[in-house]
């Protein structure tokens, strides 16, 4: 009878070491470090190393470096299995940012930024991979959506206590970064200890693949790499360089963001499960489109800030995406497809930032023009996408 009360208990303590926690726990540690570097590196650009928008678009070109060569996870996964390799990729994030803030010049920048990027690129890869490989295509567009949600708690606690650092105690960027990076770090480090190694249901590919059937799909990626760009790099920047926002008021500003998508993330993922990909696609691209127009004419900073709120909650629907390549994909060809789908988005990432810098000290209107044409490119794609999307039915006809 011991023995049965002892295997019970045992049991009891392990139920929470599953697929889905661990999921959880990294949708919980990556907005700590990455929002963080997020939200602060505008103001830590232009206060201290004295960045204009030439710097910061040179900056963004070379973080998007790493996602440009995401496809090499694949073949690193010839020795290392991917969750080991996804927690690495998590400890290169976290103290990449930790230490960001002890490098205030644009060499130093340069280098965190690169080793952070590499960290942050290799985990949305290898994260995305072994999300649809654990989750069934029944649940994946729920789950999906909670991961965001809790994400979306995540940053915005950690903006919480970003704007208490630097309003309230006036702490110098060294060290928000460094807080926001051991933090992050801590909780990586008990996921490596606690949890044990997941097996695939599904051996996967070892080897790049590229798939004629899936081209929409590459489509849609590409398109949503190079429209990301004018909002990551151009939208937090106009805000600070235009409207003279400060590193507190970036922070309130992320933290509104993030408290529209825990609110919404979840039910935004169970509406894409009713409506389908094509039809929230749609949606969002629309929304897009009047998004960047108003960036481009905006000359009132409570505007501003609300386009900014706006954007950034289309983003939850970007998860059909994903959910699209699932229904239609061989379930094999996950972890290769995630590795190539983010070099495909990262193609016009490379070249984005550095080159529309340039056009931004001439004409930043011009900049929030090309990203409207964007997503009016990927509304025509989404027009593609079937009812009902399945393998053998990738593209809707006619």
């Amino acid at each position: 009878m011991n023995n049965n009360i002892t295997s019970a208990r045992k049991d009891t303590a392990h139920s929470w070491q599953n697929p889905k926690t661990l999921l959880t726990l990294i949708a919980i540690a990556l907005p700590i470090a990455f929002a963080s570097w997020q939200a602060l590196l505008n103001n830590f650009a232009i206060e201290k190393a004295a960045f204009t928008g030439a710097e910061i678009g040179l900056l963004q070109s070379v973080r998007e470096i790493p996602g440009f060569l995401a496809f090499t996870a694949v073949f690193v996964l010839l020795f290392i299995r991917e969750q080991k390799f996804m927690m690495l990729s998590l400890v290169m994030l976290t103290v990449g940012v930790a230490i960001t803030g002890f490098f205030p010049s644009l060499a130093g920048l340069l280098c965190t930024t690169l080793l952070m990027s590499i960290g942050f690129h290799y985990l949305e890869t290898l994260k995305q991979s072994l999300s649809l490989q654990w989750l069934t295509k029944e649940e994946a567009p729920e789950v999906l959506g909670k991961l965001i949600s809790v994400g979306a708690l995540s940053a915005l606690i950690t903006y919480g206590v970003l704007w208490v650092l630097l309003e309230q105690f006036q702490l110098d960027f060294r060290w928000v970064y460094l807080i926001a990076g051991s933090a992050s770090l801590c909780i990586v480090i008990f996921m490596w200890l606690a949890f044990p190694t997941f097996e695939s249901k599904t051996i996967q590919n070892k080897k790049l693949i590229l798939r004629k059937r899936y081209w929409l799909y590459y489509a849609l990626v590409f398109m949503s790499g190079a429209r990301r760009q004018i909002f990551v790099v151009f939208a937090g920047f106009l805000m600070v360089e235009k409207f003279g926002y400060s590193a507190a008021d970036i922070t309130l500003l992320f933290l509104i963001n993030y408290a529209f998508n825990w609110l919404f993330a979840k039910r935004i993922g169970r509406l894409i499960g009713v409506i389908g990909e094509r039809k929230a696609l749609t949606f969002e691209y629309i929304g897009l489109i009047l998004v960047f127009i108003s960036y481009g004419l905006v000359e009132n900073e409570i505007l501003a800030a609300g386009l900014y709120v706006v954007d950034h909650l289309f983003f939850a629907l970007a998860l059909a995406i994903k959910t699209y390549f699932q229904k239609i994909a061989d379930p094999a060809d996950m972890a290769s497809t995630a590795g190539v789908s983010f070099t495909i988005s990262h193609i016009a990432a490379v070249v984005i930032p550095v080159t529309f810098g340039l056009i931004w000290l001439i004409s930043p209107a011009s900049v929030f023009f090309a990203g409207a044409a964007m997503a009016a490119m990927s509304l025509i794609l989404a027009m593609y996408i079937p009812n009902h999307p399945t393998e053998g039915n990738e593209v809707r006809k006619g």
